[in-house]
C-alpha cells in the first residue's frame, strides 16, 4: 500500500555510478545498475537517508512523496537472497583508510599486527573479481594487481612486496567463469585509465588462464596496458617474471 513518506531520490545526471551509496544502505535498497545508482524496490528504503553522506556528487536527496510502505520483513528476505547470491552488503565498495592513533591504542598489544612487523596495504573492498563493479572509483588511473587466490597463502610476503601502491583484484582462473572474467576486465579497461597490470599466478597449469584472461580483455577493449606476470612456486618462491 502506498503512503506519503520520505524516500530517496537519485539524480541520474549527477550520479557517476561510483557505488559508495550502496555501502551506506544497510537494507540493500540501492544497487548500481547500468552505471547508475538505483532504488531496486521502494519497500526496502526506510527513508532515513544514511546513504546521502556517502555520495560524492550530491546525487541523492530525501523527498516526500507517495511510495510503498517500508517493509522490514521484505528487507530481511532481500538481504538473505543477496547473501545466497554472493552479493552481501560486505561486497559494497569501500575505500579503506589507515587506523587513527586512538583506534590503534584500543587494540590489545598481542593483536597489533604492526608490532609484529606485519602491516596490511589493502586500500579497498571488495577484492574478488566477480564482486568489483567495472566503474568502481578505486579503479580510476590504477596500477592494477590481479592475483590468483592461492598466491597470498603460498607467498605471504605478497602484501609487502606487490600490494603497496596497487589496487588488487583476486580470483581463480580454474573455478571462475573465464568468459565472465574476460567481459569484466574488458569493461574495466574501457572505463578506466589503467596504468599498469601485474598478475601473480602459481606455477600450476590452470593458473596460466589468468594472464590469458587479461590479454583477451585488452584485445576486446582495444587497450594496450603494460603487463607483468610473476610466477610463484607452491613453496612460495618467485620462479620467474615475464614482461609483455
Amino acid at each position: 500500500m502506498k503512503v506519503k513518506r520520505k524516500i530517496i531520490q537519485i539524480d541520474e545526471e549527477a550520479c557517476d555510478g561510483c557505488g559508495r551509496c550502496v555501502t551506506g544502505c544497510a537494507e540493500g535498497a540501492l544497487q548500481v545498475i547500468d552505471g547508475k545508482a538505483r532504488v531496486v524496490n521502494e519497500v526496502f528504503c526506510d527513508g532515513l537517508g544514511a546513504c546521502i553522506g556517502e555520495c560524492p556528487t550530491g546525487a541523492l536527496q530525501l523527498i516526500e512523496r507517495e511510495a510503498e510502505e517500508f517493509d522490514e520483513r521484505a528487507v530481511e528476505e532481500h538481504l538473505h537472497r543477496m547473501h545466497q547470491a554472493g552479493r552481501c552488503p560486505s561486497a559494497s565498495i569501500q575505500e579503506l583508510r589507515s587506523a587513527a592513533d586512538c583506534e590503534k591504542a584500543n587494540v590489545p598489544t598481542a593483536l597489533k599486527p604492526e608490532e609484529q612487523g606485519v602491516h596490511s596495504h589493502l586500500s579497498h573492498w571488495p577484492i574478488q573479481i566477480r564482486l568489483v563493479p567495472a566503474n568502481a572509483s578505486f579503479l580510476k588511473n590504477a596500477d592494477l594487481l590481479v592475483t590468483a587466490d592461492c598466491v597470498p597463502v603460498s607467498y605471504p610476503a605478497m602484501n609487502e612486496t606487490f600490494l603497496p601502491g596497487r589496487r588488487i583484484l583476486l580470483g581463480c582462473p580454474k573455478f571462475d567463469n573465464v568468459q565472465e572474467a574476460i567481459d569484466k576486465f574488458t569493461q574495466i579497461f574501457r572505463q578506466n585509465e589503467i596504468r599498469s597490470l601485474t598478475t601473480l599466478i602459481m606455477e600450476v597449469p590452470c593458473c596460466s588462464g589468468l594472464p590469458f584472461i587479461l590479454k583477451k580483455a585488452m584485445q576486446a577493449s582495444g587497450r594496450s596496458i603494460p603487463l607483468t606476470t610473476v610466477v610463484v612456486s607452491t613453496r612460495g618462491e618467485i620462479l620467474r617474471q615475464i614482461d609483455s
